[in-house]
């Protein structure tokens, strides 16, 4: 294990949001290191879908990073709560799934989280484990650490109570049952997303109720989608997969907007911030694609999908022969259009490639001139305008005179 200090404060306290506390945190290490001994990092996943995407890689990488110092990471899979499903966020219930596909998404997940994480430093524990054997008396110690008010103190709760939405005890009570997985883990320190930081109180919080040291809770900044909104998520669609094809994965990662694409390299990459901030947008982002194809796939397929997002995007490859819509004026439905031209087979599949940043406004005078279209009801500034849509669809939209 390494013995300097400094090192492993900075992996943990760099980009973390909220770190509670500092001063416990250093006297945590400073103990385990004088003992020779890891830190117990927890980290907790529902298996509520069957893939990891590059929002959640935000943490794992950091995991990573103390794994290389010696430390241990205890990945929990909530087998047991993704029955119940985390409320964090969600205005609506989320559906309950049934045994086998959380067997099935938790087998996925593992296996693509090993694409970041350290095999031998990792334990895999499955939160069933504990809650399978607890009896009625436990759970009501359980619940009696916490009152109703208390846990009615998240955002999302009370907006839901507000909206009239409903809200299940199931949902009111799920911190409790996670949190009181760090109780059984004896944890350390527990990571979590910003939107996960009630979730990780609870779970110190329980600690001491049940007279054991608090574990130190990190929270880590969300990754925002493509969209350039709300954070990633698959069922937003605006997600880039871990395992999504490397075309696929390299053409996501430029259609970034410019804004946010600064945090991707800051929260994906150990790249100097400062030196890649010296270099033009397009040139950042064509980096930035390299490095995540060529770390989930090889560099050799980085280099061929560099290659021909140029000839298509720089070297203006663009059909001679496209079909042509002539517009009335300067402001254009996106959706209507490409279901009118049968660019896409509804609109429904337009929204969705919309979502996916999977539509590109190109100034047919000037291909160099293109940008990824985010809204549906757009302007352009020329009297023709080339949409490519997904990879081998275009249309020209010229201006009635």
């Amino acid at each position: 294990m390494n013995k300097d200090l400094s090192k492993h404060l900075k992996a943990i306290e760099e980009n973390t949001v909220d770190l509670i506390s500092p001063e416990q945190l250093e006297k945590k290490i400073k103990d385990k290191l004088k003992k020779s001994k890891p830190l117990k990092i927890k980290i907790g996943f529902d298996p509520t879908a069957c893939d990891i995407h590059i929002g959640h890689t935000v943490l794992l990488n950091k995991l990573r990073k103390l794994q290389d110092l010696g430390h241990i990471v205890y990945f929990i899979i909530g087998d047991f709560t993704a029955k119940i499903g985390d409320p964090s966020g969600k205005i609506i219930q989320r559906p309950v799934l049934d045994d086998s596909q959380i067997r099935a998404n938790a087998s996925t997940y593992t296996k693509q989280a090993f694409k970041i994480l350290n095999k031998r430093k990792t334990k895999i524990i499955y939160n069933s484990r504990w809650y399978k054997k607890m009896n009625l008396s436990s759970f009501l110690s359980l619940l009696s650490s916490y009152t109703v008010a208390r846990i009615l103190e998240r955002d999302d709760f009370s907006k839901r109570i507000q909206n009239q939405k409903p809200l299940s005890l199931l949902e009111v009570i799920y911190p409790l049952i996670q949190g009181y997985d760090s109780y059984k883990m004896e944890a350390d320190i527990e990571f979590g997303g910003t939107d996960q930081k009630f979730n990780l109180l609870v779970g110190r919080n329980l600690q001491q109720f049940f007279n054991q040291p608090p574990q130190i809770v990190a929270t880590m900044p969300l990754l925002v989608g493509l969209d350039g909104q709300k954070k990633m998520s698959k069922s937003l669609g605006n997600y880039i997969g871990i395992t999504e094809k490397p075309k696929d994965m390299f053409g996501k990662i430029m259609s970034v907007p410019d804004e946010i694409m600064w945090d991707y390299i800051r929260l994906l990459t150990d790249f100097d911030l400062s030196q890649i901030k010296q270099m033009h947008p397009k040139d950042a982002k064509v980096k930035l694609a390299k490095y995540l194809v060529s770390r989930y796939y090889s560099k050799n397929l980085a280099e061929k999908e560099s290659k021909e997002f140029q000839k298509v995007f720089s070297e203006r490859k663009i059909p001679e022969k496209v079909p042509i819509y002539k517009a009335d004026n300067k402001k254009i439905d996106v959706v209507d259009i490409l279901s009118k031209m049968k660019l896409t087979s509804s609109k429904n599949e337009a929204r969705r490639l919309l979502n996916q940043g999977s539509i590109t406004m190109i100034d047919s005078k000037d291909p160099s001139n293109y940008s990824v279209l985010k809204k549906n009801i757009t302007f352009f500034s020329s009297e023709e305008v080339i949409l490519k849509v997904g990879k081998k669809r275009f249309l020209k939209i010229v201006v009635k005179s």
